[in-house]
């Protein structure tokens, strides 16, 4: 699988769990930009970079504020086996940082 077919497959598991909980969500089609997905629910827009690895710490070179033009900005990053955390951006991520994805959209309902 190339990693162009493994992001979009990321990117599509990511999307359905928020649409799940209610959000909509549009995905920002072969974005070379600031957001993957673009999150909606109740008023609020969220803006989300989604990554996956099958390591236990990702480096991140994206952008890095918890803002973007007033939109909450947040990482995703697949570990893998179930294991979606949701943070604000940083360059080093481990399996242990940032929220559970489902703990996270619990918290944003």
């Amino acid at each position: 699988m190339s990693s162009k077919q493994k992001g979009y497959r990321t990117e599509r598991k990511i999307k359905l769990l928020f649409q799940k909980h209610g959000w909509t969500v549009v995905r920002a089609g072969a974005s070379l930009g600031i957001a993957d997905l673009i999150c909606i629910k109740n008023k609020r827009c969220i803006l989300l970079q989604i990554k996956s690895t099958n390591k236990k710490t990702f480096y991140y070179y994206g952008y890095t504020m918890p803002d973007y033009e007033g939109f909450g900005f947040y990482l995703v990053v697949d570990f893998g086996y179930g294991k979606i955390r949701v943070l604000y951006p940083k360059q080093k991520v481990t399996i242990h940082d940032g929220n559970d994805i489902e703990d996270f959209l619990q918290k944003h309902q």
